[in-house]
């Protein structure tokens, strides 16, 4: 959770950043660096909810054949 919180904020500045200096030649590699840690912290937004979810609710049951 705490990891998905500190991505939340630091992508967005560095997918700014690398906006704000377009004419500089690494560009693209920030911009590349903020895009795939902006996904990331999706990616753990997601797993943080659902680590939440089965503390709150518990463990989703299955039937069993």
């Amino acid at each position: 959770m705490v990891i998905f919180i500190i991505l939340c904020f630091i992508s967005p500045v560095i997918v700014y950043q690398a906006f704000k200096n377009q004419n500089h030649p690494l560009f693209w590699i920030v911009l590349l660096i903020g895009i795939s840690l902006s996904i990331t912290a999706i990616v753990y937004g997601f797993w943080a909810i659902r680590i939440l979810l089965n503390g709150l609710l518990g463990e989703k049951k299955t039937k069993s054949s």
